[in-house]
């Protein structure tokens, strides 16, 4: 519940100020009978969403284990993709959102009609929307615990909302800089995870060589898969389940946080290992490049604060 629920919270914050930013300019411009179709534009992003997911939790019962697998593994790859592109993307672009968001709602106001108004609405949400879902499904299937899951997602999008329209009004302040930096932090450790565990599904589907398949390196003692630095590359890696049991709150926790599962593969454990010093290397290297001169902000409504927010500073 406690990963789902900063995923919610962070990712739902995101896009609550990207729409705050937008209605405070349009509210600025005196162009309040624009909001409608803005607004309109928004509930598409958030039902395709909705929809992305209802099809994703219901639409694989019929197929093969196989083929469930699949699938799975390739959505959760997808989904490790979108949140590194997002994470990279944030740190060069955050700087300059604000422009170009307004720079868009001009040009969709000056030259455009209906459609451009709820298309601005749409995109600016509907990334952020489905990146959400894909994480969250991929989460889900890995934690098998979907009540609480879905429970911590739906609470931490619920007080990003919350947040977004007290730091609109200008009731609270909130150092964005410092809150988007630790959880983009945060979300370079869950998409390893993520990956390590769509590295399994495609394992188990046959897609890539593992254990579950004729390229598994057996233990001539045991006749079983082979466990350590012998089943290397296409075995297991390490195997904890007689200490951690895969269905503890040991095991959600530590997989929650650090993508560790009790039993591994090697490929998993490399493709985690990586990832980590991969994109945490790039991801702090950019931490480095992009200090601040000056600490002042200001709200989505052009109010100063005393903490940056994500348009003038960068997010992440």
């Amino acid at each position: 519940m406690l990963a789902t629920f900063l995923i919610g919270l962070r990712e739902g914050l995101e896009a609550a100020l990207v729409v705050g930013i937008l209605v405070a300019y349009l509210r600025r411009l005196g162009r309040g009978d624009a909001l409608p179709r803005l607004w309109a534009g928004v509930g598409l992003a958030v039902a395709l969403a909705l929809g992305i997911g209802a099809v994703l939790t219901f639409g694989a019962y019929s197929l093969t284990f196989e083929a469930q697998e699949l699938i799975g593994g390739l959505l959760s790859l997808l989904a490790v993709g979108m949140v590194t592109w997002m994470i990279f993307w944030m740190q060069k672009a955050g700087r300059t959102m604000k422009a170009t968001l307004e720079g868009g709602l001009d040009r969709a106001l000056t030259q455009g009609g209906i459609w451009a108004l709820i298309a601005i609405g749409f995109v600016s949400v509907a990334r952020e929307g489905i990146e959400t879902t894909l994480l969250l499904w991929s989460m889900v299937q890995s934690f098998g615990d979907a009540p609480s899951a879905l429970l911590g997602a739906v609470l931490g999008l619920l007080a990003a909302v919350v947040i977004g329209w007290l730091l609109a009004r200008g009731a609270v302040r909130l150092d964005l800089r410092r809150f988007f930096t630790w959880t983009s932090g945060f979300l370079v450790i869950v998409a390893a995870g993520v990956l390590a565990y769509a590295i399994m599904d495609l394992q188990e589907a046959g897609a890539l060589p593992g254990p579950f398949t004729a390229a598994a390196p057996i233990d001539a003692a045991t006749g079983a898969v082979a466990l350590g630095w012998a089943a290397f590359p296409f075995g297991w890696a390490f195997d904890v389940t007689n200490v951690i049991a895969p269905d503890s709150a040991w095991a959600t926790v530590l997989q929650a946080t650090v993508g560790f599962m009790p039993r591994m593969t090697w490929l998993q454990v490399a493709a985690w290992a990586v990832y980590m010093v991969a994109v945490g290397f790039f991801f702090l290297r950019g931490l480095r490049s992009r200090r601040p001169a000056s600490p002042r902000t200001q709200t989505p409504e052009g109010r100063d604060a005393s903490a940056p927010t994500l348009t003038q500073q960068g997010a992440v």
